[in-house]
């Protein structure tokens, strides 16, 4: 039985366009998908699928790189809620879902999974600007 790779660990290759940051244990991307303003991917280096396989100190760096990444989306955004999704049921590879939330959405206060919608592709520079100012955020 062939396993086919994983589509996380190719990410920061295969979406080299959307690169916010590399941090010490994750890669930070924008989502391609812009229905949910600022929709970001945060997802470890190292591939496990579960928090506990992470040392405890990386694990607690970990966290305080997705703190850092949340602060900065709601810096540059300013939602009503930061939401914060990490499943793995269908890519089993630890990453989170980074989402800001509006109390002016159709979708809220339900999860963004309920909510059917067309894509969202921003224009290359859309992108380069929302990442920029994400970057600029983080630092």
């Amino acid at each position: 039985m062939t396993l086919s790779p994983c589509p996380m660990c190719s990410r920061w290759e295969s979406d080299a366009d959307l690169r916010i940051a590399e941090l010490d244990h994750s890669y930070v991307i924008l989502n391609r998908d812009q229905f949910f303003p600022g929709y970001t991917l945060l997802f470890s280096k190292t591939h496990v699928t579960e928090l506990f396989h992470l040392d405890r100190r990386v694990r607690s760096e970990l966290t305080e790189e997705i703190s850092r990444v949340a602060k900065a989306l709601f810096d540059v955004f300013q939602p009503d809620k930061i939401n914060y999704e990490l499943l793995g049921n269908m890519v089993p590879h630890m990453h989170w879902h980074l989402v800001p939330r509006f109390t002016s959405e159709k979708a809220w206060p339900r999860p963004i999974w309920t909510e059917p919608h067309d894509e969202r592709v921003l224009t290359p520079e859309e992108y380069r600007h929302s990442i920029a100012r994400i970057r600029e955020a983080l630092t």
